[in-house]
């Protein structure tokens, strides 16, 4: 029944942003902390950010200062959004998200959006 959807991903160059959103649906009754990651073809996936129920937000070390986390709980909804991006920054990025639909309280994983970062 619960559903999360990533959007946004894209072709971006070296140096551009692009704005990544996790949309939640469903018979949500919460979500607690949601976290992004991605991963490149060959490589294992890569924790990027965090952010719980509260606002409190963590950055991996590869994105700190680049990356932001929000969230907009009303829409249930978690965005990334991506500053300075590099060529390494290309990969598959998910997120995941801890949500409490009746009984139970478990995380949820989207399907993925790619983002491609041209040099």
């Amino acid at each position: 029944q619960v559903q999360l959807v990533e959007s946004g991903g894209g072709l971006a160059q070296a140096g551009g942003s692009l704005r990544l959103s996790c949309a939640a649906s469903g018979s949500i009754i919460s979500i607690g902390v949601v976290r992004w990651y991605r991963q490149a073809p060959g490589r294992q996936r890569e924790f990027l950010a965090l952010i719980t129920n509260g606002g409190t937000t963590n950055y991996a070390d590869s994105v700190k200062g680049r990356f932001t986390i929000s969230r907009d709980n009303a829409k249930n909804t978690v965005f990334l959004q991506m500053n300075s991006l590099k060529p390494e920054d290309t990969g598959m990025y998910y997120c995941n998200a801890d949500i409490s639909t009746y009984p139970e309280y478990r995380g949820y994983w989207g399907q993925g959006t790619q983002v491609t970062v041209s040099s």
